[in-house]
């Protein structure tokens, strides 16, 4: 780890303590894992403290770790199932950090921090729309990308690639209407078929 990074680390663990769970480089960035119950906390003094002065929340998106190779002998899953990731920039001490926070499986929620940075509004909004995670304190939460009517969250891993409705627009009625999936599925990946002994060496 850089002298610069390794400094922000120490000067996280010291003023945050137990909140964070774990740091580590990653792309020539630090990231701290944060307790959920601390992240308001922690966002709040990377903000304002001038140790920090991450003044910046320049994206935050969802994850979902359904899969994910970390896995235990009997096959479960180790580890929370869905997280939120934030890249904060501090510009007065050129410097990046990564957040990343571990959300409920069975309800994912998080504490919103618009309030902090105002730029979270549309990337929380975004996050709720394709992963499902519900951020606690959102002053206007709500879908951003699908139709209002839409079902489900398409960036869950088990979302169905095809979809479940696709919509149409219907003449008679005058508007769109949603409908079952009627597009058969197809396998993308090229069939190759070999001659019979292709590859044996000639006797």
């Amino acid at each position: 780890m850089s002298e610069s990074l390794q400094a922000l680390a120490d000067h996280a663990a010291e003023k945050f303590g137990d909140a964070v769970l774990g740091a580590r480089q990653a792309a020539g960035e630090l990231t701290l894992e944060i307790r959920a119950d601390s992240l308001r906390r922690v966002c709040s003094v990377l903000r304002t403290n001038p140790l920090f002065s991450f003044e910046q929340l320049i994206d935050l998106c969802g994850v979902d770790y359904l899969g994910y190779a970390a896995e235990s002998p009997r096959g479960a899953r180790v580890g929370p199932r869905f997280a939120v990731v934030y890249h904060l920039l501090s510009i007065a001490r050129n410097q990046r950090l990564r957040l990343r926070v571990f959300a409920n499986d069975e309800m994912p929620v998080i504490d919103s921090v618009v309030d902090i940075w105002s730029s979270a509004n549309w990337y929380e909004r975004e996050a709720f729309d394709l992963f499902g995670i519900v951020f606690d304190g959102h002053p206007d939460l709500r879908r951003i990308l699908t139709d209002y009517g839409f079902i489900g969250h398409p960036f869950r891993k088990d979302f169905p690639l095809i979809g479940q409705v696709e919509m149409r627009y219907d003449a008679e009625r005058r508007r769109v209407i949603y409908q079952p999936v009627t597009i058969e599925p197809r396998v993308l990946v090229p069939r190759v078929i070999r001659e019979e002994g292709y590859g044996a060496r000639d006797e």
